[in-house]
């Protein structure tokens, strides 16, 4: 399914993200987040990758994307990276993608690194999102974008001006990198309608469950903190029950006020934790039904 029918046909779309296990790990893992998952009711599952985008992890990626199909019967977006990628590494994802019966890409720039010397042949993820559109139209491109500005743009304007040109490109909806302050992505939305931007946009919430996950999560994305959610981590950063259940309930109240607000999707960064998903889910999925009426 094309994701943009989604849209046309619901007000309020539901979807998680997981990621293939790092190479350490077994790719079990992730089958395991998957079979947790199954039964929940979401309308579509994306699938990342590492910034690096080797073809191992490209594999991984369509591999995982084409299970949740096929498995699950849940629609997959996998996420697809180019930084790091010539012409001809996206061809054979491409590729392998369409051989998957896998329609939908989330189209990146991808993070910087470095340790990794960037090909040539992509700069910004507006290139790659007219690679693909040129190469094979069938398929629906995805993009993201960010309530509090790219960490790479002087100004909020300049980076709604790229966010232009993606959408001139070809795509057709966007998530949002994750925030914490629903006031960001309201403003962020206004700004939009008056630049003409009305295609659209799930909120991306990432639950806060774990000490660990608060300074890694800031200086990746740059995300700030409202007093409320530093309250909350200061007060439970050592109880680990009790700031897991602290950070599930800020982010369901996230959720609920984006709703209510007419939001067009969340986007739940799982962090392949099941039980975490579950419960958020649970919490806010007759609140996104009653919304669909």
């Amino acid at each position: 399914m094309n994701i943009e029918n989604l849209f046309k046909h619901k007000k309020v779309v539901y979807s998680l993200e997981v990621f293939p296990p790092k190479k350490t790990n077994s790719i079990d893992t992730v089958y395991n987040t998957l079979y947790g998952l199954r039964g929940l009711p979401v309308d579509f599952i994306s699938v990342t990758y590492g910034a690096g985008g080797s073809d191992t992890q490209q594999n991984k990626t369509c591999e995982i994307a084409s299970l949740i199909k096929s498995e699950y019967n849940i629609e997959p977006v996998s996420h697809l990276t180019c930084l790091n990628s010539t012409k001809e590494d996206i061809i054979k994802t491409l590729d392998n993608l369409k051989k998957n019966n896998v329609q939908n890409i989330l189209a990146l720039r991808g993070d910087k690194s470095d340790t990794v010397i960037p090909k040539n042949d992509f700069k910004y993820a507006s290139d790659l999102v007219e690679f693909i559109k040129k190469y094979d139209d069938s398929f629906n491109v995805l993009g993201a974008c960010y309530p509090e500005c790219h960490s790479d743009c002087d100004t909020i304007y300049q980076d709604i001006e790229n966010l232009k040109r993606k959408i001139d490109a070809g795509v057709t909806s966007l998530i949002t990198q994750l925030f914490f302050d629903n006031e960001h992505f309201y403003t962020f939305m206004d700004k939009l309608q008056k630049a003409n931007i009305n295609i659209p946009v799930e909120a991306g919430i990432m639950p806060i469950v774990n000490k660990n996950q608060i300074q890694r999560i800031v200086s990746m994305c740059g995300a700030s903190l409202p007093r409320a959610l530093t309250k909350i981590l200061s007060k439970y950063s050592d109880d680990p029950i009790a700031l897991k259940d602290a950070g599930i309930y800020y982010a369901t109240n996230q959720i609920i006020d984006l709703v209510a607000n007419d939001v067009r999707g969340i986007h739940l960064y799982t962090m392949n934790n099941v039980d975490v998903a579950t419960n958020i889910t649970n919490s806010i999925k007759n609140i996104i039904t009653s919304s669909n009426k």
